[in-house]
């Protein structure tokens, strides 16, 4: 699949259900190695579609993946990223983060900022591969999470 096979778009509200099981059926297999269920599996994903910040990869006609983003006083978070399990793999979860820095770059922010939980290592490889650097720990809402930051990726591209 390229990445041109996946369209990004911001989330409605028809889409909430799909959006929660997405999330749920990407994260659940954390739930052994947390002791419990990751903080976005509890998110109200009716009301974060209400309050805007999230976008959906939709792919051959399906919401595939979800990202949220929220603009803050220090640059922009992204909140969450999950992908269906049945298409991970396939390039989605880099569109939706080219997706994320792009609009960071759009929005005129410094840098894009997201957090992850220590546990969660297979995330934390893939944003170091992608230049992201660890910028802080810390325990909040029970869940020790790393802190990570990317400025190179929300500069404005070099023209050819």
């Amino acid at each position: 699949m390229k990445r041109s096979d996946v369209a990004i778009r911001p989330a409605v509200a028809e889409d909430a259900a799909t959006i929660a099981a997405i999330v749920r059926l990407a994260y659940q297999i954390y739930i052994p190695r947390l002791g419990r269920a990751p903080a976005a599996m509890g998110v109200d994903h009716a009301r974060a579609v209400a309050a805007g910040g999230v976008h959906v990869a939709i792919h051959r006609g399906a919401v595939v993946g979800v990202v949220t983003l929220t603009d803050t006083h220090v640059g922009c978070l992204l909140n969450n990223l999950a992908v269906a399990p049945d298409a991970q793999g396939r390039g989605i979860g880099r569109a939706l983060i080219d997706f994320a820095e792009n609009q960071a770059r759009t929005r005129e922010h410094d840098h894009i900022t997201l957090y992850t939980n220590e546990q969660m290592t297979e995330h934390i490889a893939l944003y170091r591969r992608l230049g992201y650097v660890e910028v802080a720990r810390r325990r909040e809402a029970g869940y020790r999470r790393i802190y990570i930051w990317q400025s190179r990726s929300v500069r404005k591209p070099a023209r050819c």
